[in-house]
């Protein structure tokens, strides 16, 4: 008698006549999902993974923030023409060019952690972004060697672009990989704590140099010493970073032993870090990731690292000034920042984000025209529209992007498509700004380019799926006790008859 065609429906007598058939068909589309599949998190192992992750992108974001922040001070330095405009251009375009190597270390780190693991290539990035930001501090000025104080601003700038191309990603994906399904959105926040930290960490330092000294001493030496911190963080980054153990999430497909998830199914581990499959199977996704990306990063940048600029170079405010009406809004949503996160693992990851977009479509003109009244009050309410609006994102984003793809293609997609996006659109935002608000003569530009992108953000965020709760894809489900492991290994066995 001939084999049933799995593709109809069972009839009862085949079923007892092909009991071993029918079985193994139903357990290949619903899998017996078993107590040793499902990982169980160690909340010791979880905080040191997320403290660990969280500082290296606290380093990123350290750096990237006393750039934009001293970018007066290092067009005047490393780019001398005599134009305050041309200065200042000359100085996001080289902070922009970092951005432009950042796809590049995207499809070369990211492949990797694919491939020999998360934790190894995470200590590599830490070590190069580390370097890279110290060399800067030490760079003679154009008055000193000439040409080669550009040229080897710019190079280094590269080093930190091509490092951080396989930090984001990494991180992401770590702490994503660690966290239990329902806790993911809380932990993934801290991520985007580091990033607050960081940006808060330089503008505090910036801020407390160019109270303590004059424009002799700030251009002479000050603004060296931000710089120089990046050597002894890099070395505690890497310290903890290498006491950690490779992701729960990759070890048990290193092991094989990822076949008990209907994500999982059909995965071949022979597959890792290959970037044909990630252009040729995850195009659909790689696209979404884009546009989420560069609608998060263009807003992100604007708040983040454009507004001190906005405010001393477009509206004549001191460089202080901006500087602690951002701190003052940096540090307010620190402390709101993982409230979000259980937000977002609570009511979902498409609300919050989208709560997020919604903000800055409707929000950033009037925020603008507040902070363009001036004073202190209407500066910091526009600001706080604007910082509440990207706390929703920066508190969602990272548990959200992870989610995206499977686990033998996840380091390596995540890094192509979010440096890509970022490199597009992320590091260009200041530079893309100040032109516009120079050819438009606008200086509600940033409002408009803001709603923009965020329009293009809530679209993407209406098309992706909801990932809250659920097992990473290709991953088994991850709880915090035993007890929670065996109560869902019960709820899922097959039915019996089968």
């Amino acid at each position: 008698m001939a084999a049933p065609d799995p593709h109809q429906a069972a009839d009862p007598e085949a079923v007892k006549r092909h009991p071993t058939l029918f079985r193994a068909i139903r357990q290949r589309k619903n899998p017996r999902l078993r107590r040793t599949d499902i990982t169980v998190t160690d909340e010791r192992a979880v905080r040191r993974a997320v403290k660990a992750a969280s500082l290296g992108n606290a380093m990123e974001w350290f750096d990237f923030g006393i750039y934009s922040y001293l970018a007066v001070t290092l067009g005047h330095l490393f780019f001398p023409s005599g134009n305050d405009t041309t200065q200042l251009l000359s100085s996001f375009a080289t902070f922009a060019v970092a951005f432009l190597v950042r796809p590049l270390g995207g499809l070369f780190f990211g492949p990797m952690g694919d491939r020999i693991g998360r934790k190894k290539v995470l200590a590599l990035t830490m070590i190069m972004m580390a370097l890279g930001t110290f060399a800067i501090g030490v760079i003679p000025s154009h008055a000193s060697i000439g040409l080669w104080a550009p040229a080897l601003l710019i190079f280094f700038r590269l080093v930190q672009g091509f490092s951080t191309g396989g930090e984001y990603g990494g991180a992401s994906t770590f702490i994503a990989e660690y966290a239990p399904d329902k806790r993911r959105g809380y932990f993934g926040s801290f991520l985007e704590f580091g990033t607050l930290a960081g940006y808060v960490g330089a503008a505090r330092l910036v801020t407390a140099l160019t109270a303590l000294l004059d424009s002799a001493q700030m251009e002479s030496w000050g603004w060296r010493i931000p710089f120089l911190v990046a050597g002894p963080l890099g070395l505690v980054g890497l310290y903890l970073r290498l006491r950690l153990d490779e992701t729960p999430a990759f070890q048990k497909l290193e092991g094989g032993t990822v076949h008990a998830t209907d994500a999982a199914d059909g995965v071949e581990t022979t597959t890792r870090g290959d970037l044909a499959i990630i252009f040729r199977q995850y195009w659909p996704t790689l696209i979404l990731c884009v546009c989420l990306v560069g609608a998060y990063n263009i807003t992100d940048y604007m708040v983040l690292s454009y507004m001190p600029t906005y405010l001393s170079d477009e509206l004549g405010y001191s460089e202080t000034h901006g500087l602690l009406v951002l701190l003052a809004v940096m540090v307010l949503l620190m402390l709101v920042i993982s409230r979000v996160g259980r937000l977002s693992d609570r009511f979902g990851r498409k609300p919050l984000l989208m709560t997020g977009m919604l903000g800055f479509v409707f929000l950033s003109l009037p925020a603008f025209l507040l902070i363009r009244q001036g004073g202190m009050f209407a500066i910091t309410a526009g600001m706080l529209m604007l910082g509440l609006s990207l706390v929703c994102m920066l508190g969602t984003m990272s548990a959200a992007l992870p989610a995206l793809f499977p686990t033998h293609i996840r380091y390596g997609s995540l890094s192509v498509g979010y440096n890509l996006s970022a490199s597009l659109f992320g590091g260009t935002t200041p530079l893309v700004i100040t032109a516009l608000i120079s050819w438009s003569g606008s200086e509600l530009m940033p409002a408009y380019y803001a709603m923009a992108a965020a329009l293009v953000g809530a679209i993407s965020v209406a098309c992706m799926k909801e990932t809250a709760r659920k097992p990473l894809a290709g991953s088994p489900p991850s709880v915090e006790t035993p007890e929670e492991a065996a109560e869902l290994a019960a709820s899922q066995t097959p039915d019996p008859k089968f």
